[in-house]
């Protein structure tokens, strides 16, 4: 049997590698968004995505030492826990609302979204768009360049594979 250690890209300067290396494996995402869905306690998550006890603790362990939910003990004898969001893991609603407008475009094989979003404000169903913070314009990839942020390694500035996929910004 030969073991593949994952590369790790906690440290990569790109916040895209950063959080595939948090949330990189189809489970993740899918117990996140039952934890959107209210769900809170281990055997409902379980039951509601037939996944794994071992795979299941190990996700929600890892997405308890990120910070993306938080473990609170709900009963003492036998100790059982649950699972809520925190303000962090709040926070990633948007990249699975973005996920979920290009799965409704692109994959729901002519039948139409399987799930809808209503926005509680309006009341209305909404159709996630990620849009410009200064301007509301929606983001498309030809209006957007890419520079380097004041959290980009000094070091790699001057790296030629950095300076290529820069040159606009380097």
């Amino acid at each position: 049997m030969v073991i593949v250690k994952r590369t790790s890209f906690a440290r990569f300067p790109c916040s895209i590698a950063r959080t595939v290396d948090l949330i990189g494996d189809w489970w993740t995402p899918l117990v996140l968004r039952e934890a959107y869905y209210g769900v809170r306690r281990f055997d409902d998550f379980e039951a509601g995505l037939g996944i794994g006890r071992n795979i299941l603790t190990a996700r929600l362990r890892r997405l308890v030492k990120e910070g993306m939910l938080e473990r609170r003990k709900y009963q003492d004898r036998p100790a059982r826990f649950e699972y809520r969001l925190t303000d962090k893991g709040r926070d990633f609603f948007p990249v699975l609302a973005a996920m979920v407008a290009w799965g409704d475009r692109w994959l729901d094989r002519g039948k139409g979204a399987p799930a809808l979003l209503r926005h509680q404000t309006c009341g209305k169903i909404t159709h996630p768009a990620v849009v410009c913070s200064e301007c509301g314009e929606p983001i498309q990839v030809r209006d957007v360049r890419v520079e380097t942020g004041p959290g980009f390694p000094a070091r790699l500035l001057n790296d030629p594979v950095v300076r290529s996929r820069y040159a606009n910004a380097v």
